[in-house]
């Protein structure tokens, strides 16, 4: 059986990748330190799966873990994020350098055949050129969320050149699904639209974000794993359909029929890039098909939380 270590794989994209690959049969270890991360977010009842509470920064816990294994495979996602809570904590971002390092160090002393790195958007900073390809790479950006992203890309770079340790780096741009935490735009607003509350928007809501649904993204980064595709690549994934912080509010607010009224609040003084959009023509080579609208990414997150509601009151009435 093919063995697969996932870091950060409580959070929304890694714990949305661990069901799916255990669900095909993969042998999967997921290891996350929770601060961000779910325990809801994995899979359950499964034998292949395995979740070992670890923090990706301590060498002596990580390479315990990946020596008892030996992976054929490695998902690196696990990292500090969120705008406000990175901008908080400039220097536990940084120390998610030492991780990287740790990650591939052990790749290549146990043999991993390939590592897939979870990049960001954030690395092209405040975008020269519309849309942003994978070939552009400003590096315009203060952010020290930005800037450990940027490192980390050296290195699996410099790891392939000096040792030959195969690598995918992924750019997501913004994923949003029904477990997705409320520190994310999207969640954040729908939580607040089912409330009737306000929704908070900084400044004027002109800066643009695209929206990808985590299906999407499950889809595409599986089939470039299983198909041996973009070795010692760079691609961009997410959606390309661009859209003002301001008209997501009011989609969500028509979608969810909702009474909550939008709200400026004063501009946050750094990390609210003016504009985002991909060139994501690599990943819709790979699927062969448009991406969700982010009217339907949203109509599938309400029907899949009111799924998961219910079955969560189911079992509370049950066990008692």
């Amino acid at each position: 059986m093919i063995k697969v270590l996932i870091t950060g794989g409580a959070g929304n994209v890694g714990g949305a990748l661990a069901c799916h690959l255990v669900q095909k049969g993969y042998q999967v270890v997921v290891v996350d330190n929770l601060i961000t991360g779910s325990l809801h977010n994995l899979p359950q009842g499964y034998d292949n799966f395995t979740f070992i509470e670890c923090d990706v920064n301590c060498y002596t816990d990580l390479s315990a873990i990946m020596l008892a294994f030996k992976f054929d495979y490695v998902f690196h996602y696990a990292a500090l994020v969120g705008v406000a809570r990175t901008l908080k904590n400039p220097i536990a971002v940084l120390e998610d350098i030492e991780g990287i390092k740790h990650i591939l160090s052990l790749s290549k002393n146990i043999g991993v055949k390939r590592i897939f790195y979870s990049s960001s958007s954030e690395v092209y900073g405040e975008p020269v050129e519309f849309p942003q390809n994978e070939h552009t790479t400003p590096l315009n950006s203060r952010l020290p969320y930005a800037i450990v992203k940027n490192v980390g890309e050296a290195f699996f770079k410099s790891y392939y050149k000096e040792f030959g340790l195969e690598f995918t780096i992924f750019r997501f741009f913004n994923t949003y699904g029904p477990k997705q935490s409320v520190d994310f735009v999207v969640s954040k607003f729908l939580n607040a639209a089912l409330k009737n509350q306000d929704i908070n928007i900084y400044g004027d809501g002109d800066q643009t974000r695209t929206f990808c649904y985590i299906d999407d993204n499950i889809e595409a980064t599986t089939k470039i794993f299983e198909e041996s595709l973009y070795i010692n690549e760079v691609i961009n994934i997410g959606n390309s359909k661009e859209m003002t912080i301001l008209e997501l509010a009011q989609k969500v607010i028509a979608i969810t029929g909702s009474l909550s009224s939008i709200i400026h609040l004063e501009a946050l003084k750094e990390g609210d890039m003016t504009r985002r959009q991909p060139d994501n023509s690599k990943m819709l080579q790979v699927l062969n098909r448009d991406l969700l609208t982010i009217e339907e990414g949203v109509s599938k997150v309400l029907e899949l939380k009111y799924y998961i509601s219910a079955q969560s009151q189911s079992l509370n009435v049950f066990s008692a």
